[in-house]
């Protein structure tokens, strides 16, 4: 039989999408890193929406299933966040949500300890699973800490601790 007089299937060949992988860690998220994460529920909700109205558009269909995808993964996320305020942290030591000032052989640096799906390497936005958090976590202002990466450890100062960005 011609392939022109079968019907097509409801979903394009191969567009079966495996689901987007979630962290066994507890979802720890700060304040803000929640109100991204419901942002962009809401967006995928939308987008939804809308694609829904195009069901006779192949495209449309295929781009449906990634976003139903992302959000079963979105409200899964939001579902389980744990929100940690950095107001309520000591403000003596590294802790999740802390912007933490360090130096190294290579200058100064900052960085933010963040969930994981805030995470941001480009920003300074640190996941607190990182190696380079779990070497500053606990860590006070005048603190040596190793920080174990795969190109080699690296020896940083901790020289200020902010709860306030």
């Amino acid at each position: 039989m011609s392939r022109a007089f079968v019907k097509e299937s409801d979903s394009p060949a191969g567009s079966e999408l495996p689901e987007r992988p979630i962290s066994s860690h507890p979802n720890y998220v700060t304040p803000s890193g929640l109100a991204k994460l419901r942002a962009l529920l809401e967006d995928a909700q939308a987008r939804k929406h809308v694609l829904s109205a195009a069901e006779d558009d192949i495209e449309a269909r295929a781009e449906l299933q990634a976003v139903k995808r992302d959000l079963r993964w979105l409200e899964a996320r939001v579902g389980s966040a744990r929100v940690v305020d950095p107001a309520g942290q000591p403000r003596d030591r590294v802790a999740f949500g802390a912007t933490v000032e360090v130096a190294d052989d290579e200058g100064e640096h900052t960085y933010r300890i963040v969930g994981e799906d805030e995470a941001d390497a480009e920003e300074g936005l640190v996941s607190y699973v990182s190696p380079l958090a779990k070497a500053l976590l606990g860590a006070k202002v005048g603190d040596e800490v190793v920080w174990k990466r795969p190109a080699g450890d690296r020896v940083i100062e901790v020289l200020g601790i902010d709860y306030t960005s």
